[in-house]
């Protein structure tokens, strides 16, 4: 049965993708999940309709990921934690305490958009970044320091 992708899939492809699957993945899976739609004429007009609006909502996300990303740009955390001997920090600095620090600061942000390399375990200045949306991500800046 031949299908057309309406989202990315991550066995099948991408959105707009006409594949040929077993008859019963399709009416049992793909079909009653809106992943797919039977590959009719109509139904090509109402992927390419779904094309556009798709395509306006990344946009407009990506406009709102930018201006975040500035806002981001301009604030800057101090977070203050305990330290042993040589400056080192007990444990380390993750990303859920940064994104507590964001959400009193007025800036909603997931952990998981926060993508830090390596755990932070000494005193210092860093630029955090943080994925707002597809291909923008911003930086903060993070001041960790003593208690």
């Amino acid at each position: 049965m031949k299908v057309i992708l309406r989202q990315d899939h991550e066995t099948l492809g991408k959105m707009g993708a006409v594949k040929d699957v077993k008859d019963g993945y399709a009416r049992n899976y793909l079909i009653p999940r809106k992943i797919a739609y039977l590959a009719t004429p109509s139904a090509l007009q109402m992927l390419e309709e779904e094309k556009k609006q798709a395509g306006r909502r990344t946009e407009k996300a990506k406009v709102e990921a930018e201006k975040m990303a500035t806002e981001l740009e301009k604030l800057s955390l101090t977070l203050s934690v305990k330290v042993g001997e040589d400056e080192k920090l007990f444990g380390s600095v993750t990303s859920q305490q940064i994104a507590d620090a964001l959400k009193e600061k007025g800036v909603a942000i997931d952990k998981r958009q926060i993508e830090l390399e390596d755990s932070i375990k000494a005193l210092g200045i860093y630029d955090v970044p943080v994925k707002l949306a597809a291909g923008v991500i911003g930086k903060v800046k993070v001041w960790i320091v003593r208690e």
